[in-house]
């Protein structure tokens, strides 16, 4: 008979993976701060109508 129990990850990897999600939040907080990406975002927008 099989265990249904999912496996688990290690600590490290489990630690490893969110600071990997939480330096990609920080780096996209980062670009919104900027006034030239926002002004090239919100023209990227507009062009599409």
């Amino acid at each position: 008979m099989t265990s249904t129990t999912p496996p688990t990850l290690r600590p490290w990897r489990r630690w490893l993976g969110w600071a990997l999600v939480l330096l990609a939040l920080l780096a996209v907080l980062l670009l919104y701060r900027d006034p030239g990406f926002m002004l090239m975002l919100a023209d990227q927008v507009w062009a599409c109508f």
